[in-house]
């Protein structure tokens, strides 16, 4: 910015005074030296090269003035060379005609009113106050507010230049604040969640989840009806969440905050009356936040931890559960995973779109709950793993003989990083991560609608099969390609007959839209869906089952020629 103010308030000028003096020497054509400079020509020109070692001396941002390919340069060197007595060759006198010619063409002469309009407006643009200095009195706007609680309103940090503080600074009174420096500034915004993510301050779900904490912790708090009890418990919730988050082999887990023996101490003096309803309501209301913020983003771990918290003070039988580190998995599952799966079949049992795209019978599913509870009751232990659960996703992700099938694993225990996200990402959709559980148990229900839902989300995953074109190291993408895929196939399970047609004819139109490595690589994921939506499978014909994780290779990693096949 200051390079450019410079540019347009010292050099433009300056390269004016030495057209205007060459062409001192033109005939009426405009060709330069044809008329031979006088002494009072040459005192002039000294004069002004006097001025220019001045001016480079000062003004050190542009040094476009120093490049002997550019006019200003041009025009100055064949004016050192007259001014001291010395002839200009045959080369240095077509630059400097060349140069005063273009300059003319492009400009104007000087004093013209062509010229004279566009200094003008370059003035203007120069005389606007750079952002450093608008910086600054954003700056001492800020100076007096609290640094750890933001600012309630933002608007009036960011009102144009008022006339004490022009008297002050010496900023032009009515100067607007910059959009470069509004953004950092509305981040400060202290509102309610929600508002920030209208707002677009809250850009993804893993943001949230570091917000949501301080929701929660004055949710839980105020279950104790002594004020200052309240408030330690507040902040003893807040302390908590920001311990060091370890990963953990053999389903070994972190504390939770109400197992700590000072939260234990107090936990006598807490009122139950009223809560549960107001935890339920926070928990939805969180729910959906989440949901139809980022609908196509499965939900982080710190942000499912925070829900859990609130899922068990509201005694919903909510069974949330966290994504798995595929480097560190050891073939087991928790029994939530499978109390999750069931709330799964629960919602979607039935012949659901769902159901059908990834082939799971929830039935069996249920039973299996159902038994292995059976089993536990009658033991009258609390099993630590859900062998059956486990096997099953084993089962799932095993590649068929044709290789068609759900992806690749190798046998029931652990192995390589892939395989294991394979099982790991069977269990995913047979728990549909949380989703069913947040709809069917919690009772999230997302104002737009599940049609923009599944529209949405299909915007992400063509947005990320962009990127995988030319990728050298595609996988990661293309496993969040199809967690978001995932994510709308369920957004779409929930929509009425006539939103899912709808909207599955809209998915082959806008896929076709896109770019041809684009459209390609989609073309066989939006045929298998829509081959489920009639009645037959997923992986027939052109029709491929889009799932994230392989150890045999990935189809979507397969360069489609640029070209749509229909």
């Amino acid at each position: 910015m200051e390079t450019q103010r410079e540019a347009l308030t010292v050099w433009q000028p300056f390269g004016d005074e030495l057209l205007a003096l060459w062409l001192e020497t033109a005939d009426e054509d405009g060709r330069v030296l044809t008329r031979a400079p006088g002494a009072d020509w040459r005192g002039r020109g000294g004069e002004l090269l006097r001025r220019y070692a001045g001016l480079a001396l000062r003004h050190t941002y542009c040094t476009k003035h120093l490049d002997p390919r550019q006019n200003l340069a041009i025009l100055r060197s064949a004016l050192e060379e007259t001014v001291a007595g010395r002839e200009l060759d045959a080369r240095r006198s077509g630059l400097l005609r060349h140069a005063v010619t273009s300059m003319v063409r492009r400009r104007g002469l000087p004093g013209s009113a062509r010229l004279t309009a566009l200094r003008r407006e370059q003035a203007a643009q120069a005389a606007l106050p750079s952002h450093h200095a608008l910086a600054q009195l954003v700056l001492r706007r800020l100076a007096g507010l609290p640094r750890e609680t933001g600012a309630a309103e933002i608007e009036p940090l960011l009102l144009p230049v008022g006339a004490q503080e022009a008297r002050e600074t010496g900023l032009p009174a009515g100067a607007a604040i910059p959009a470069a420096l509004r953004r950092p500034v509305e981040a400060a915004l202290s509102a309610p969640v929600g508002t920030l993510v209208e707002r677009g301050l809250v850009p993804s779900a893993e943001v949230l989840a570091e917000l949501v904490p301080q929701l929660v912790a004055v949710t839980t708090a105020q279950a104790y009806p002594d004020e200052s009890l309240c408030t330690l418990a507040a902040a003893g919730h807040r302390a908590f969440r920001n311990r060091r988050s370890l990963l953990l082999l053999n389903l070994e887990r972190q504390v939770r905050a109400e197992e700590l023996p000072w939260v234990r101490a107090v936990a006598g003096q807490r009122s139950d009356t009223g809560t549960g309803t107001e935890t339920a309501l926070a928990l939805r209301k969180l729910g959906e936040l989440a949901v139809q913020a980022f609908p196509a983003t499965v939900l982080p771990n710190p942000l499912v931890r925070e829900l859990a918290v609130l899922a068990r003070q509201a005694e919903l039988g909510a069974p949330l559960v966290e994504e798995l580190a595929a480097d560190i998995f050891m073939g087991t599952f928790t029994p939530k995973f499978l109390a999750a799966a069931r709330v799964a079949a629960e919602l979607l049992g039935g012949g659901s779109l769902y159901e059908r795209y990834y082939a799971v019978d929830y039935r069996a599913i249920r039973n299996m709950a159902i038994t292995e509870a059976a089993e536990a009751q009658n033991r009258q232990i609390r099993p630590r793993t859900s062998p059956g659960f486990a096997k099953l996703c084993a089962e799932r992700a095993r590649p068929s003989s044709s290789g068609r099938g759900y992806g690749s694993g190798s046998g029931y225990g652990y192995g390589s990083t892939a395989a294991n996200g394979t099982v790991i990402e069977q269990a995913q959709i047979l728990t549909t991560h949380n989703l069913a559980t947040l709809v069917h148990r919690v009772g999230i229900a997302p104002t737009t609608g599940w049609e923009d839902l599944a529209r949405r989300s299909f915007g992400t995953v063509c947005r990320l099969t962009a990127r995988i074109h030319g990728n050298p190291r595609p996988l990661a993408t293309i496993k969040d390609t199809a967690y978001a895929w995932r994510q709308m196939v369920f957004h779409l399970s929930l929509c009425t007959a006539a939103e899912r047609n709808r909207t599955l004819a809209w998915l082959a139109e806008e896929a076709e839209r896109r770019p041809g490595h684009v459209a390609g690589r989609l073309y066989p994921a939006v045929t298998g869906l829509c081959q489920v939506a009639e009645g037959g499978s997923a992986d027939s014909g052109a029709g491929r089952r889009l799932l994230g994780w392989s150890t045999t290779g990935h189809w979507m990693r397969e360069d489609p020629g640029g070209a749509v096949r229909r």
